[in-house]
């Protein structure tokens, strides 16, 4: 596909929050028109109309090419999916991911944004030395467009405007021991400092939401034993966190987002705090909402993740905080490691690495649970691709409307596929869900009106950008 080809989609998208037959062009990687049938009917070509947008017949013009693509009857056009929680470890940690497989998984899955996680590279992204470093490593290996958080960590605070100007998308902060040592937590104190100093710039503050004295207070996690390992990272430890970010941003009148909930008795504090004027989002995860503790046997470390996985019960739960609005959106939170940090030789969990890959399967993981509870492709495409977009600042990112960003996906919602490990994309074949069958078959994705993936084979070149919040840095 040449840069200045033009684009024709037909077929159901999910225009506006539903999901109807439409016509979908595309120019110089734009969204250049939509046209719906409200009637329910097919799409069907048709020559141009003198009052509107031309028809598909009209589409090729000024002697540029024109490819057409006809979605089978069984595909749904959908926006690609913002991933705002993507550990992608490069420069520092590449053999636990980086840039080039990432980006392949994200492009595989119908990813065509992430944005990167300050730890667990190294240097991490405190400064803007270390973030110059972090675009240094990723150029040239991009298959999908990637931004960057910066972090706040105890020598940061106090000096965070210049990676606010320099475009990250916000900053990332601890309340525990991050389980990398060049990342540490922030205390009581330091959270307020850091709500003053970004709410002076109407920044965001992401925090990994668990109480450090709670967590020390609890059994410590020792052995094969799921359950052991839960009970070392009990509820209250997130509720309490919860709690304190909310007092300070309301203090502050910060921006705030949740990273990763997993405690679903947080829900009505955070719906409390958001009534009262408190200006805070909410994530969850695919392994919360689709794995419980009850299932996770003896020394299975590839379950292993911070804040844990909870019992069934509280991921119904978590459902309903999904359905209610209270969690505005669902993110990978993928954060690999090397094979043997996972400890799948001895199964111990207080050794394991605590962290879950999941980049390419978050589309058909989302949709499987959400399909058999009566959830729709928008609301799914609100969680994964519009809602990310909207919190994190992706300009032009995450629906299917005149102007955003030509970033589509071919998803076929009733076809279903086994997990096989061996041909994901992530560094590493380490997943708890090999061998699951799962709802969804990312077809075919689409990069500012290139194609990057066909099923899960990366196609051409890497042609993702890195962006800031002022859009593509080289642009």
């Amino acid at each position: 596909m040449t840069a200045d080809a033009d684009v024709l989609f037909l077929g159901r998208a999910v225009i506006e929050g539903e999901v109807v037959p439409a016509g979908v062009a595309v120019r110089d990687g734009l969204v250049a028109w939509v046209l719906t049938d409200p009637e329910g009917e097919r799409f069907e070509r048709q020559p141009a109309q003198p009052d509107g947008p031309p028809g598909p017949a009209a589409f090729s013009r000024d002697g540029r090419q024109t490819h057409l693509v006809e979605l089978a009857e069984d595909e749904v056009l959908m926006p690609g999916l913002v991933d705002t929680h993507v550990h992608v470890n490069e420069p520092g940690r590449t053999d636990w991911e980086g840039f080039s497989s990432a980006t392949r998984a994200a492009a595989a899955g119908g990813v065509t944004t992430i944005v990167d996680m300050p730890l667990n590279s190294i240097p991490p992204t405190v400064t803007t030395e270390a973030l110059a470093a972090k675009e240094r490593a990723a150029k040239g290996q991009l298959f999908v467009d990637v931004g960057f958080w910066g972090g706040a960590v105890p020598s940061s605070v106090g000096q965070l405007r210049p990676l606010h100007d320099a475009g990250v998308f916000g900053f990332k902060c601890f309340l525990v021991p991050s389980g990398v040592a060049e990342f540490p937590p922030l205390d009581s104190a330091g959270l307020g400092a850091a709500m003053k100093e970004i709410a002076a710039f109407d920044g965001l503050l992401l925090v990994h939401a668990e109480d450090a004295a709670t967590i020390s207070g609890a059994p410590a996690p020792h052995g094969t034993g799921y359950l052991d390992f839960l009970s070392s990272r009990p509820a209250e430890a997130e509720d309490r966190a919860i709690a304190e970010v909310l007092e300070h941003a309301a203090t502050h009148d910060t921006r705030v987002h949740v990273l990763h909930l997993s405690n679903a008795d947080s829900l009505p504090r955070l719906a409390e705090a958001r009534a009262d004027g408190v200006r805070v989002t909410v994530e969850t995860c695919p392994h919360y909402l689709t794995l419980e503790a009850e299932d996770v046997g003896v020394g299975q470390t590839q379950y292993k993740c911070c804040p844990p996985i909870r019992e069934s019960e509280n991921r119904e739960l978590l459902w309903e905080g999904l359905a209610d609005g209270v969690i505005d959106i669902v993110v990978s939170d993928h954060s690999p490691s090397t094979p043997e940090l996972k400890r799948l030789d001895s199964g111990d969990f207080a050794a394991a690495w605590g962290g879950i890959s999941s980049l390419q399967l978050g589309l058909p993981l989302v949709w499987s649970e959400a399909s058999r509870r009566g959830f729709g492709l928008p609301a799914v495409g609100d969680w994964m691709a519009e809602g990310p977009a909207r919190i994190a600042g992706v300009l032009a990112k995450g629906q299917i409307s005149v102007g955003s960003a030509a970033d589509l996906v071919v998803f076929a919602p009733d076809a279903r596929f086994t997990v096989d490990a061996a041909r994901l994309h992530h560094k590493h074949p380490v997943t708890p869900y090999a061998g699951r069958e799962l709802a969804g078959v990312v077809r075919q994705t689409w990069l500012r009106g290139r194609q990057v993936a066909e099923r899960d084979t990366v196609v051409g070149m890497p042609t993702g950008r890195m962006l800031t919040r002022e859009g593509p840095m080289d642009a």
